[in-house]
């Protein structure tokens, strides 16, 4: 999606967010709520209700209640603002599927956990919960890639198998 936006506007900023539009946004494929959301917040942005620098000079609460109050963004997307932009190295993505997912696999936990489990689970990498979050995305975005070298080298051997015979 990013990606689509940066090829339409060049450089996104609050001002080539504006120029697109809801419609514009839309047409890249935002769903019309999603490009209410980033219209709004590009309009707030540049009318100076939201300062990205002072969010970048608050602590991890008072950023994470600035980010709150803006329409369109929740929890999840203000934990994930202060870890990916501002790079917070003590903050846990609340509600993050693929890392319930991943604590699951990994300490074979007989279910999914909840989202006060992991909060809870994760507080054992206080001061560095975001860190250890980036450790999991990148075990979680891994097996994936694991498993299908699993598969292909079962099918690699199979072939092999197949060759020996004839």
């Amino acid at each position: 999606m990013f990606a689509r936006l940066r090829e339409a506007t060049r450089t996104v900023t609050p001002e080539s967010v504006l120029t697109l539009g809801p419609q514009g946004l839309r047409c890249l494929g935002l769903t019309r709520q999603k490009a209410s959301y980033a219209y709004g917040l590009a309009e707030r942005i540049l009318a100076g209700e939201i300062c990205l620098a002072a969010l970048a000079r608050m602590s991890d609460v008072e950023a994470r209640e600035a980010l709150l109050r803006v329409r369109g963004v929740g929890p999840w997307t203000a934990d994930i603002y202060l870890v990916m932009a501002l790079r917070r190295p003590d903050v846990w993505p609340a509600g993050d599927l693929a890392l319930h997912q991943i604590l699951q696999r990994t300490w074979r936990l007989p279910r999914l956990p909840s989202t006060a489990e992991a909060l809870t689970f994760a507080a054992r990498w206080t001061p560095w919960r975001a860190v250890a979050a980036r450790i999991l995305w990148h075990a979680y975005l891994s097996e994936p890639s694991r498993l299908m070298k699993k598969a292909h080298l079962r099918r690699w051997r199979a072939r092999a198998a197949l060759r020996r015979t004839n």
